[in-house]
């Protein structure tokens, strides 16, 4: 026997405007939860490569640390190691050119920043479907809510009677916009947040670990312990 509530009905007798709505909705959710399982993996991923990362300073040399980084060129790490080491040969192996004009601290330390500038981008990329998903979801399924009342009203009006049994089915049915509306976006606002801390810990991370690579690339050492100590790794 058919249910006379419930979703099925909702989308049965709703018009052009009701089942648009649902299907935005529907749209905005599989937009959100496909944003939060792809950027929950990277996350991970990117944790797992950072936990890896200290490695990198207990080698012998320059080229066996890139080694136990390992050969994935998404490795933000790697990528540092690479564009720092990149960015002080040519400054030690050029003249005449503007960048003289800075020292070998100063051209490094541009270098290292715009590399973390492009991986910041790519790791926050896609958080804002989900502010667009949290914050707008609630007010679609209001306003499929409040059409959906005017017509349940208007055919009350057009039967004549308002009893009970004839308001709680149509305005029922139109409040079901509403929690959808709030099904979709409590997930995008959690999920934004979690990305969003996940996000802040590995760029810490990334950021000590260029710290480092400064220090190594302008001093030959690992400043460590508040620069009390050193540790010292021979150059590629």
């Amino acid at each position: 026997m058919n249910s006379q509530f419930g979703l099925a009905n909702v989308w049965a007798q709703g018009d052009i405007v009701t089942k648009t709505v649902a299907i935005l909705l529907l749209i905005m959710s599989l937009a959100s939860w496909m944003v939060i399982i792809v950027k929950t993996l990277d996350v991970l991923k990117y944790k797992r490569i950072a936990r890896n990362a200290e490695d990198f300073w207990h080698s012998e040399d320059f080229a066996a640390g890139l080694t136990k980084l390992g050969a994935d060129p998404a490795n933000p790490f790697r990528q540092l190691a690479l564009e720092g080491r990149e960015a002080t040969l040519h400054h030690r192996n050029t003249k005449a050119h503007l960048h003289d004009s800075l020292d070998v601290s100063d051209w490094v330390t541009r270098t290292l920043r715009n590399c973390m500038d492009e991986f910041t981008g790519k790791l926050q990329s896609g958080l804002a479907i989900l502010a667009s998903v949290g914050s707008t979801a609630p007010f679609v399924g209001l306003f499929g809510t409040v059409w959906g009342i005017y017509h349940a009203l208007l055919a009350i009006g057009a039967a004549g009677q308002a009893t009970i049994d004839k308001v709680a089915g149509p305005i029922g049915e139109s409040l079901i916009m509403t929690a959808l509306g709030l099904a979709v976006a409590i997930p995008a606002v959690l999920g934004y947040n979690a990305l969003v801390r996940g996000n802040k810990g590995v760029l810490q991370r990334l950021s000590r670990f260029a710290h480092d690579l400064h220090a190594y690339f302008v001093t030959g050492a690992r400043v460590t312990s508040g620069g009390a100590n050193v540790i010292a790794m021979k150059k590629a």
